[in-house]
């Protein structure tokens, strides 16, 4: 078969439908990565305007453009838009877009939940929107501290607008971070071993288990308000057993990670374009991703430093000011890194480099000032000023917005095939660099000099009037320059000039293939024998196009890619993707249905759109799998592979890990907030309320050691008596034993505790009872086993926290 034959048969069976129909059902990871970013965009845009007004509020003393009311939903969705519905979604798109093309793949490894995750960000995200547009955003912070966010202070739909809809699009990002860390994981080319693996794909991995660990705490403090402002649960009320200052910690366990989760995937482009433009390889690779995993890591030690001034123990302020201090280290091994390969090569001084040079000079100065505010003394001063926000937005705009200002240049040829009009992109830069230094600098000043953040005027006579002034003028410089960025970019989507592949010259394998890119990514798959691919290898496209990878044939429809080993990238099995598919965009209308509905107050409406995404969830998975076995199939090179139906370490599989590694996270959290309450709580929890039971825990604890022994041997049967078990003991418990939750903190946090593991239960349940279904309807059976062990996994999951919930709910009677 020809090239030419070989791209449309290739074509036939990846493309997207035209039309709004093909639209609505694509799940092709280009696709979707391309609606992230624009999408990113057009909230950036939105942001940036807010950000306008606000300057504009501040330009002058005792200003009256906008009331105090406006005002506090102006700087409330500036930050939500800026942090939840710009910085991590751009990313995101940029994983989806280019993952599979730098890995010498064809798709994500679930194009069905990226196309989920899509949705549930632009449903997300517009309700928070039109919120805004009602004049109902939120305006109690994008942190919501209670009892500011309370029913008491904030008695309308407004936080319940920033509670429900970033949930809403926290879902997106789960979505996201399980597709990205199974994507690199399995879905490599042959022989990519780790230590192969782009760097860019390293920073994402990273990324994506911060985000795996990192979400769920802000989860469950969103659900624990929506809870208490619903249902009036006090888990934050301190009259009754509660502290606002759990959700401090709950909101700062993923808030302080946040940062790093914005700043590593800008960091993997910097890594990834820097050493193009020095034309010369990165310096100390090894040495990257060690400061990589160690920055993942270290991040989730420093939440307590946003909390110096609200009286923890000193001892905790010596840790936490000298974690906070440690986390520059990582950094600036990437830093030297990336300046001795610029010492070692020849830059070019390219649009993507100039980017990075502003990169370089605003990241390492909002660096510095992040070492201030990491020591104690200094922050009590400086806590709640105008010099936090300088030294945020430094931080995130030189290590996000500048990087992805590079980004953009560098990978657009890629994405469209064209380039550049007319030269905007400098002078872009420059307004932008300087608009945001003369906005920012300033900002510091003014913080120095005492203005809190978050004030919406101020009087004469303090000494900051000239100083807002010159941030307002330097933040519409810096409008300009975007403004110019968009009408650049613009212009190279729709009247650049075509041009050749791979432009820079550089070595990773997105450049292995036509711009742009066809809807399969590579005609056959690459095999890889060092970091970068490309190098010494300058007609790899050409023999990928003509088939000689791996499963350069297309056959009986099917979307094929290739899975292999984690460590070694040797080829395992053939993955089959599914096809376009109404499911996601179905499944995200119900979820949204369910979110509007609690927004509405119709709290017996929503069970019923539960009731229909667990309907949708049956009929999605009954779309995949066969009901015979397909034995090995030709892949290339000589040899034959088992395809993903007849293998037990399946995507699959291990995208449930990552889950249930997400969930237990959300379960440690609430235990965490169990400890917390009984510790800093006074009479916590109050005998009056303590209940003795018996033979709860006993049936609960019963019924796990049969789910668990059931499902290691595989009787599912067995194993749905087992989890019915422990359903029926923690509906026993929450009706009968416990008291009624909205009467102390306690019972709240209890009846919490149990209804995650009911919850969890049931889904076990269910599981199990779709395989009872497979099984008899021949879909597991004869070497397709893999849905055997996906089952096994929920359901020891739900098994083992059954066992924890009932003895944590057990131990206050015990004692008492």
């Amino acid at each position: 078969m020809n090239a030419l034959k070989r791209h449309r048969a290739m074509d036939a069976i990846w493309r997207t439908e035209p039309g709004w129909r093909g639209m609505l059902r694509s799940v092709n990871h280009s696709d979707i990565g391309k609606r992230f970013i624009v999408a990113a965009f057009v909230f950036f845009a939105i942001g940036g305007i807010l950000a306008m007004l606000i300057r504009a509020q501040l330009a002058t003393p005792n200003s009256a453009f906008v009331g105090p009311e406006v005002y506090n939903q102006l700087f409330t969705m500036h930050g939500s838009i800026m942090m939840f519905l710009f910085a991590i979604p751009m990313f995101e798109g940029l994983a989806m877009y280019l993952l599979p093309k730098m890995l010498g793949a064809r798709d994500m490894a679930f194009p069905r939940l990226s196309a989920l995750g899509w949705w549930c960000y632009l449903f997300g995200g517009s309700i928070l929107i039109v919120a805004m547009l009602a004049g109902v955003a939120p305006d109690a912070g994008w942190f919501l501290y209670p009892p500011l966010s309370g029913k008491e202070w904030t008695p309308g739909i407004n936080s319940d607008v920033w509670l429900l809809g970033i949930t809403f699009v926290e879902v997106s990002a789960m979505c996201a971070a399980i597709e990205i860390a199974v994507s690199i994981l399995k879905l490599r080319a042959a022989h990519m071993r780790l230590d192969r693996m782009p760097l860019f794909a390293w920073y994402l991995l990273a990324t994506a288990a911060m985000m795996l660990f990192g979400f769920p705490p802000l989860i469950l403090g969103s659900i624990l308000l929506e809870v208490e402002r619903a249902f009036g649960w006090p888990f934050y009320t301190p009259a009754l057993g509660g502290s606002p200052l759990l959700w401090q910690h709950l909101f700062w366990l993923f808030g302080h990670p946040e940062v790093y989760i914005i700043f590593l995937p800008a960091a993997g482009a910097v890594s990834t374009i820097l050493p193009v433009m020095a034309r010369t390889r990165i310096l100390g690779y090894g040495a990257i991703v060690a400061a990589v995993m160690a920055l993942a890591f270290l991040s989730f030690g420093l939440w307590v430093h946003h909390m110096f001034t609200t009286g923890i123990p000193h001892m905790a302020l010596g840790f936490f000011s000298a974690a906070s201090t440690l986390v520059a280290i990582p950094t600036a091994v990437q830093i030297f890194a990336w300046l001795g390969t610029l010492w070692s090569g020849r830059p070019q001084m390219k649009l993507p480099m100039l980017y990075l040079i502003g990169f370089f000079i605003v990241f390492v100065l909002g660096g510095l000032t992040g070492v201030m505010l990491a020591v104690v003394p200094f922050d009590a001063q400086a806590h709640d000023t105008a010099f936090v926000t300088a030294h945020l937005h430094y931080v995130l705009v030189g290590g996000f917005v500048f990087p992805m200002l590079a980004a953009a240049y560098y990978w657009l040829p890629h994405f469209t095939g064209r380039g550049r009009v007319l030269q905007l992109g400098e002078a872009a830069f420059w307004l932008i660099f300087v608009g945001f230094n003369v906005t920012f600098f300033a900002m510091h000043l003014t913080g120095l000099l005492g203005m809190p953040r978050r004030v919406d005027t101020y009087p004469e006579g303090m000494g900051w009037t000239w100083l807002n002034l010159t941030s307002s003028v330097g933040s519409f410089i810096m409008a300009f320059g975007f403004a110019l960025f968009a009408i650049d970019v613009g212009l190279q989507i729709w009247l650049g000039r075509h041009r050749r592949r791979n432009p820079w010259n550089a070595g990773t394998l997105e450049w292995a293939m036509m711009m742009p890119a066809p809807s399969y990514n590579f005609a056959s798959l690459p095999t890889v024998s060092g970091q970068d691919p490309l190098e010494g290898e300058p007609d790899m496209a050409l023999a990928l196009a003509r088939g000689e990878g791996w499963l350069g044939e297309a056959r009986h429809g099917w979307r094929e890619t290739l899975a292999v080993d984690m460590v070694t990238g040797a080829p395992e099995h053939v993955v089959i993707l599914p096809q376009n598919s109404w499911y996601p965009i179905g499944m995200a209308a119900t979820l949204g249905g369910f979110f509007l509905s609690m927004l509405a107050g119709l709290y017996p409406v929503a069970p019923l759109f539960l009731v229909g995404v667990i309907v949708l969830a049956w009929r999605w998975g009954w779309t995949h799998g066969r009901r015979d076995d397909v034995g090995p199939v030709t892949a290339g090179h000589d040899r034959s592979l088992p395809t993903a139906f007849e293998v037990e370490g399946t995507v699959g599989y291990w995208g449930s890990v990552f889950a249930l590694a997400a969930s237990a996270t959300l379960f440690t959290s609430l235990l965490f907030g169990y400890a917390f309450l009984w510790t800093v709580a006074p009479n916590w929890p109050p005998p009056v309320l303590v209940a003795a039971m018996l033979w709860q825990p006993l049936l609960a604890i019963g019924g796990a050691v049969i789910a668990l022994i059931a499902a290691r041997r595989d009787a599912v049967t067995l194993a749905l008596v087992g989890q019915a078990a422990i359903i029926f003991a923690l509906i026993g418990v929450i009706a009968f034993a416990l008291p009624a939750p909205a009467s102390h903190a306690y019972a709240a946090t209890s009846v919490t505790v149990a209804g995650y593991s009911l919850f969890h239960a049931g889904i076990a349940a269910i599981i199990l009872a779709f395989l009872r279904a497979r099984i008899g309807s021949g879909f597991v059976a004869g070497a397709r086993q893999g849905e055997r062990r996906i089952a096994r996994l929920w359901s020891d999951h739900a098994a083992g926290s059954g066992v924890v919930t009932m003895l944590v709910l057990a131990i206050p009677g015990w004692l008492a």
